[in-house]
């Protein structure tokens, strides 16, 4: 059930979290991988469409003293056009399933996700309940911002660093800059950046 169809979803303060209820998708996604040295990512792999959908969780979650505010997200992304690595267009390349949570007590606000690839990020920061811009991060290490990897990936692509930056328009569109740094075994620390222009379809 949307949050447009349910009257408790509407009866609650989701600050900062009000302006994400819905569907939205974007077409003009940009993706900078690393890949591998002999595979460099060229203009046209760049491309990606992606869908991102929240849901409204209600009534409000009680975690003992805690009222938080929570969403369920999904995001889908899929390959613009055709490259020349053997990737075609229409492929689907990354997914990402998880909660956004808001503690109107202490102004925290979470995106806490796992992707299929036994990698965890729960990043964070502190965020005004009318804010249209969230910067969140994760650093490996860390109790409460962190990030849970499997063997495989601390190895050769550790995730060291996750930053995430929203910018709600008020006009239904969603922008954002996604920053992943990398330990990748016998190259050093490189950046993966995703950015995408979003508009809500629903």
């Amino acid at each position: 059930m949307s949050r447009s169809q349910d009257p408790i979803a509407e009866a609650i303060d989701y600050g900062p979290l009000a302006g994400l209820i819905g569907s939205w998708e974007g077409t003009s996604g940009t993706d900078v991988s690393p890949g591998k040295p002999d595979q460099q990512t060229t203009d046209t792999e760049r491309r990606y469409r992606e869908r991102w959908v929240f849901e409204a969780i209600s009534p409000a979650v009680e975690n003992h003293d805690q009222k938080l505010r929570q969403v369920i997200a999904d995001t889908n992304a899929w390959r613009g056009t055709p490259s020349t690595a053997g990737k075609h267009a229409g492929e689907a390349f990354h997914a990402q399933r998880g909660y956004w949570v808001w503690d109107p007590a202490t102004k925290m606000l979470l995106n806490s996700f796992a992707v299929p690839r036994g990698l965890v990020i729960n990043a964070g920061g502190i965020v005004e309940p009318d804010a249209t811009h969230f910067e969140l991060e994760a650093q490996a290490g860390s109790e409460t911002y962190g990030i849970c990897q499997n063997a495989f990936l601390i190895d050769n692509f550790k995730v060291v660093r996750y930053t995430l930056k929203v910018t709600l328009s008020g006009k239904g569109s969603i922008d954002y800059e996604q920053d992943t740094l990398l330990l990748i075994k016998g190259r050093g620390l490189m950046h993966h950046t995703d950015a995408n222009h979003l508009q809500r379809v629903s």
